[in-house]
């Protein structure tokens, strides 16, 4: 009887089973991996609200915002770009590729390249002679350099004063710099946010695997998930920033944020072992900021135990967002920003609380919503919007412009390293090009070579072309009420790098101001051919 009973029982339980099994089934049957293309749909197809993501939209054009994409189920439900940026275009993703680079860590320890976690990491460097090598440098390990708590003394406070950051960009040996630093406090007690850790974890995966963290990726990471596009700055010895200057388009981001959203798993292959994005989904890493209290850190990545979600953060919001529960991934890119009528530039700000909020109001269910026209029609309205630019001031047209075309100022050695610059006026379309000195690190020579420069909107206007080191050109310009000043707002789409240049130009000369949004200023002047 009670093998029978038994029997029953276990018949009814897989008949359950299978009652719910095929809507699951089908859901994996019918997913589809964004490798070669990212699957769109509407919001209320993946039980989100347009209107609720109409207002997310907004939230990002006055938060200074480039771009903003948010995919749930694996699909792409909104994808906005804000002008003057455009979509297809790369961005610098700034310290988010922190993140890019342990995930590279997790791969290579699943591959056994590294071992362990808890390897010191003086071993790695035992052909270097390493000032102020004592008994706690030896004892930090990768684990300390993932979770910035390495102790090595290092300023780089999230207020945006990068002492040692610059410091060791300044220098000859980003690597030599760093581990030659003085101890600070004992691994693993202290956390303290430090580029230089990130940098290491790329010099280490350079080591044990013979090549830069760049090339490791495209065979390990970028390859599988079809990422092509890509720009990653090094150091002078070729070794891939680690701290930051990897580049990347927005969907390709996204593509980072589901191999983590899916256990490590793309098309059917484990490409990052599950059990590290467990380790980084529970990190709790105190990192002892008052306005950081519901926030950890861990692996290079930034948790909000309370919303279960991560991210990979860089300056100026530069966001990669995973929310297991809700199956959502969320990228934004940001820039730094001037006023179009003038004023003091602003830089995106928000709380990622703020953030999360909207992306969990928006979600309405774990299956298709009704379609609401009302509300797909407002957020089609508040995409278009983002996507048009609010003009600068005309100025008003000067005989300068016409003395000026065609002249080339020549410029002794400066800090932005300019050698030459050409305004052309008497062109339907205004332009400026510019040549650049040699010795600028980080960059294949070939892309130093030749001219740059684009076409100028003097209609109030951005005007976007022509070339710059890391992307299109982006730049609009006014004369001054005099007629002698030319106020160029000059930008490279994706490099959060916008600027001011004041140009006043003499007789045979150019006195060029910049201010850049940043707050770095530098004047210089130039001598005409």
């Amino acid at each position: 009887m009670h093998r029978l009973t038994n029997a029953l029982l276990t018949i009814l339980l897989v008949a359950a089973a299978l009652l719910c099994a095929p809507p699951l089934m089908a859901q994996q049957a019918t997913h589809r991996w964004p490798t070669k293309e990212w699957p769109t749909s509407s919001p209320e197809a993946q039980g989100m609200s347009s209107e609720a993501l109409g207002r997310l939209v907004d939230f990002g054009l006055f938060n200074n915002m480039d771009s903003l994409l948010v995919a749930r189920h694996g699909t792409v439900v909104l994808e906005a770009t804000y002008a003057p940026f455009r979509a297809g275009l790369k961005h610098r993703i700034n310290s988010a590729t922190k993140s890019v680079v342990s995930t590279l860590v997790g791969i290579a320890l699943k591959d056994g390249l590294l071992g362990s976690a808890d390897r010191p990491v003086v071993d790695f460097f035992a052909d270097r002679t390493i000032a102020n090598l004592d008994d706690r440098k030896k004892a930090m390990t990768i684990r300390h350099l993932l979770d910035m708590t390495s102790g090595l003394d290092w300023k780089e406070p999230f207020d945006g004063q990068l002492e040692s950051f610059i410091a060791m960009e300044s220098s000859r040996d980003w690597q030599q710099f760093i581990l030659d630093r003085p101890m600070a406090a004992q691994p693993g007690t202290v956390f303290n946010y430090n580029s230089g850790n990130s940098h290491l974890l790329s010099a280490i995966l350079t080591k044990v695997t013979g090549r830069s963290a760049l090339d490791y990726a495209r065979e390990t990471l970028f390859g599988p998930l079809g990422i092509e596009d890509v720009l990653w700055r090094h150091d002078p010895q070729g070794i891939s920033a680690g701290g930051g200057g990897l580049y990347l388009q927005p969907r390709d981001m996204a593509k980072i944020g589901t191999l983590y959203l899916r256990s490590g798993r793309w098309e059917g292959k484990q490409v990052l072992p599950a059990s590290w994005i467990e380790g980084v989904r529970k990190a709790n890493v105190d990192m002892r900021e008052s306005w950081a209290r519901d926030l950890r850190y861990g692996s290079q990545f930034w948790v909000m135990p309370g919303r279960d979600a991560y991210l990979a953060v860089g300056y100026n919001r530069q966001l990669i967002v995973v929310m297991p529960k809700l199956d959502i991934v969320a990228v934004v890119t940001g820039a730094a920003r001037f006023p179009p009528l003038g004023g003091r530039p602003s830089s995106p700000n928000y709380g990622f609380d703020t953030l999360l909020g909207f992306l969990g109001a928006a979600v309405t269910s774990d299956s298709e919503a009704a379609p609401d026209s009302t509300a797909t029609a407002y957020l089609a309205e508040r995409l278009r919007l983002a996507n048009i630019e609010q003009p600068s001031p005309v100025g008003v047209p000067s005989a300068m412009a016409k003395a000026v075309s065609g002249k080339t100022w020549r410029f002794a050695g400066n800090a932005l390293l300019l050698r030459s610059l050409t305004f052309r006026f008497d062109d339907p379309l205004p332009s400026f090009e510019y040549e650049l000195d040699d010795g600028l690190p980080g960059l294949p020579t070939s892309r130093l070579e030749g001219r740059f420069g684009g076409p100028i909107g003097v209609d109030g206007h951005t005007r976007v072309g022509g070339r710059m080191l890391y992307g299109p050109s982006a730049a609009r310009g006014a004369w001054s009420a005099d007629g002698r000043s030319l106020v160029l707002e000059v930008q490279t789409l994706g490099n959060d790098d916008v600027a001011r240049v004041t140009h006043v130009f003499g007789d045979g000369t150019v006195q060029m101001s910049f201010e850049f949004a940043s707050g770095f200023r530098v004047t210089m002047q130039g001598q005409a051919d």
